[in-house]
């Protein structure tokens, strides 16, 4: 089966945004080389038209560039120049209200006739507080880790920090 080869065909407006993206050097890195990509492969009156070959001398991949030709053909400029949404993203357990009471948690007393908190206690009052459905030790030691907190307190009476 031969491969379909997408032509690129920019407007004015859509070279000028181009442009300016490329040249302001505000954007993301992988934006701005599909946007180089892009511009290149134009194959409007006003485009340089350069053939996958000439692009792949810029230190790109010729999938690269062919991907980036068929996004612009298929969904547009704006779906071309950013990042495909990732469709196998499992949302957080642990959403920034449960987070912050989960440091809170970790930072205050533990319960009575025990020196610090397990993380097993933690994930189950968190559980019992109804901030989470279920959470795993392993998260709320992710979550932990993340801000650089230990759980129980320290000598002094402070959350302990690694």
């Amino acid at each position: 089966m031969a491969k379909k080869i997408y032509v690129v065909e920019l407007s004015c407006e859509e070279r000028d945004n181009l442009k300016d993206l490329v040249s302001k050097g505000k954007a993301a890195a992988y934006k701005r080389r599909h946007a180089q990509i892009l511009l290149k492969s134009d194959a409007s009156p006003h485009g340089p038209s350069w053939a996958d070959q000439q692009i792949v001398a810029f230190d790109v991949s010729r999938a690269t560039v062919e991907r980036v030709r068929a996004r612009f053909v298929q969904e547009g400029l704006e779906a071309a120049t950013s990042r495909k949404k990732q469709k196998n993203r499992k949302p957080k357990v642990i959403d920034g209200n449960a987070e912050a009471y989960l440091i809170a948690l970790a930072c205050s007393q533990p319960p009575e006739g025990r020196t610090s908190w397990t993380l097993t206690m933690l994930a189950g009052r968190l559980v019992e507080l109804r901030l989470v459905d279920t959470v795993s030790t392993e998260t709320v030691r992710r979550t932990l880790k993340k801000t650089k907190l230990s759980p129980g307190l320290s000598s002094n009476g402070v959350c302990r920090e690694n």
